[in-house]
């Protein structure tokens, strides 16, 4: 199992390495995201290949790698696609050197960015690929596992649904300009990162099925997921830029409704003169 991970993490920083050296020719990082996406579910691919070398086909191998498989092509396509039409995230350009001060911006983007990218994908995939890794030959998919699979089918909708339903909503000009609260957005102001971190806890509680005492440790992976989406690079983040740009729109969107957890919205209270 281990020299799996080693295996599967070399691949990944030579991948990376390739990568930075694109985003050097195209002044800018912001396809970083979309990368995200793609490298799980190569990693997810290169596990399963690694599994069959030396086992028989694995149900619960073969469930985990589907589950991480799909769900980081389907991010990664979506993230594309939003890249090629919105191009360059302004959120690079404020941790990053100006792209004309070169050599700082070369060696502050390879360690800020790609490197720092690659430990925290080994990280929060490290559930699918240990769960993979250690699955024994015919090792079946368990009745315990299906909390986990629930878990992650219900982030994978909010996820596909939250994104699906923001796009239809940036893409018509009537909405230029007002805060996104209908649909699953008008229960949680980010159900994208609420399926986020859905699909990687019940890919975790899949992959515990397989070896308790391997797998325990890869629980940093969703609870460091979950804290980046909440209070890191996610949700905190995004608001950041919300509240600049929509004002009292976005504020009173905020006191209406849940923050990560799905919530029915509150009732907006109303004033009594005396």
């Amino acid at each position: 199992m281990i020299d799996g991970l080693l295996a599967n993490f070399a691949m990944l920083l030579v991948a990376m390495l390739l990568l930075w050296l694109v985003s050097l020719g195209l002044r800018e990082v912001s396809f970083v995201d979309a990368v995200w996406g793609f490298a799980m579910a190569g990693l997810a691919l290169a596990s399963i290949i690694a599994h069959l070398r030396t086992a028989k086909p694995s149900d619960v191998a073969i469930i985990l790698f589907l589950m991480t498989f799909v769900w980081g092509l389907r991010l990664g396509i979506y993230l594309l696609r939003r890249y090629m039409n919105s191009g360059e995230d302004k959120r690079y350009r404020n941790i990053l050197p100006p792209p004309d001060e070169f050599r700082q911006f070369a060696m502050t983007s390879l360690w800020k960015v790609w490197l720092l990218q690659a430990v925290l994908i080994m990280l929060v995939s490290s559930p699918m690929q240990v769960g993979v890794l250690a699955a024994t030959s015919e090792q079946s998919l368990s009745i315990w596992a299906l909390p986990g699979l629930a878990l992650y089918a219900i982030g994978l909708i909010f996820e596909w649904v939250g994104d699906r339903q923001l796009a239809r909503f940036k893409a018509d000009p009537q909405n230029r300009g007002k805060v996104m609260d209908r649909g699953l957005w008008r229960y949680t102001r980010h159900p994208n990162y609420f399926g986020d971190a859905c699909v990687w806890w019940g890919i975790w509680l899949v992959a515990m099925t397989v070896d308790p005492a391997a797998v325990a440790w890869t629980v940093a992976g969703p609870i460091f997921l979950t804290f980046t989406l909440v209070r890191w690079s996610g949700a905190a983040m995004t608001e950041i830029g919300m509240r600049d740009k929509y004002g009292e729109e976005f504020a009173s969107y905020v006191r209406r409704t849940s923050a990560f957890i799905p919530m029915p919205p509150k009732r907006a209270r109303k004033s009594h003169q005396t």
